[in-house]
């Protein structure tokens, strides 16, 4: 089963606003993108959305890693994105009292920042259906205790005091305001957290040569960031899922499961 047939299968009976969550690189942009294409070709507008898109732009991650914790300069962590916008955003998309266009922020990775307000989507009126995609859609925050022991190097290295990874576990319980907007959730279910490296290393060879395209070794640094709480996922999400999709290496579905 290709994207589109996944698209199609999510899009048969699917609610005003669904959520696509898995971990990086397992295809879930690239579904939500065909639910968005395939519903105009039925006659419905629709949009799609990503977590990624409310990242706080450069600036402010860096005065964040200056003021809270290093690590926090990075982008992708709970506490990276501007959760005001995000709930704002989602809200207004449902919301038929809405003043449309209105305009969906878009993040250029390559650049590391958020784009001119300009370059953002323009929704012109209200959409039938709203995909919202992202790695950690549907995560609960940790139990305080499965926070005390390093999961990798940049933990055990650069958070041995454990106040970075306790700060972003808090961020996580906060962003549930977002979770609780989705009517839905369909969990592309990765093998396990080792093939999230060949599957993101993909993704990053597209932004080869942009500004801040990541090398091998920074990408490795990068995700370890995601690490914790992506295992946490594969733990958590499957007892979440309205509709589980279980992928093999190939992101190929294998299984899939209702609520």
């Amino acid at each position: 089963m290709g994207p589109d047939a996944l698209a199609v299968m999510l899009l048969d009976g699917a609610p005003r606003l669904l959520g696509i969550s898995g971990l990086q690189g397992s295809g879930k942009s690239t579904v939500a993108v065909a639910m968005a294409r395939l519903a105009g070709v039925r006659g419905m507008r629709a949009v799609s959305l990503s977590l990624d898109d409310f990242y706080l732009d450069h600036d402010a991650r860096m005065a964040l890693g200056r003021e809270v914790h290093p690590l926090l300069a990075t982008r992708g962590v709970p506490g990276t994105h501007d959760l005001h916008l995000l709930l704002s955003t989602l809200d207004a998309l449902v919301d038929p009292s809405t003043h449309w266009p209105l305009a969906v922020p878009r993040f250029d990775k390559g650049r590391d920042d958020r784009m001119p307000r300009e370059h953002w989507q323009q929704v012109d009126g209200p959409p039938g259906l709203v995909v919202f995609e992202g790695w950690c859609l549907g995560v609960p925050p940790q139990d305080d205790t499965e926070l005390a022991v390093p999961v990798n190097e940049l933990e055990r290295d650069e958070d041995a005091d454990g106040r970075w990874r306790n700060f972003v576990n808090a961020q996580l319980g906060a962003y549930a305001a977002a979770w609780a907007r989705i009517d839905r959730l369909a969990v592309l279910q990765a093998p396990g957290w080792n093939v999230v490296r060949s599957w993101r290393g993909q993704g990053e060879r597209k932004h080869a040569g942009a500004p801040r395209a990541m090398n091998d070794n920074e990408l490795d640094r990068f995700l370890s960031h995601y690490e914790r709480i992506s295992r946490h996922a594969l733990r958590t999400l499957p007892a979440r899922a309205d509709v589980l999709v279980a992928l093999d290496t190939a992101r190929t579905p294998v299984r899939i499961t209702r609520r």
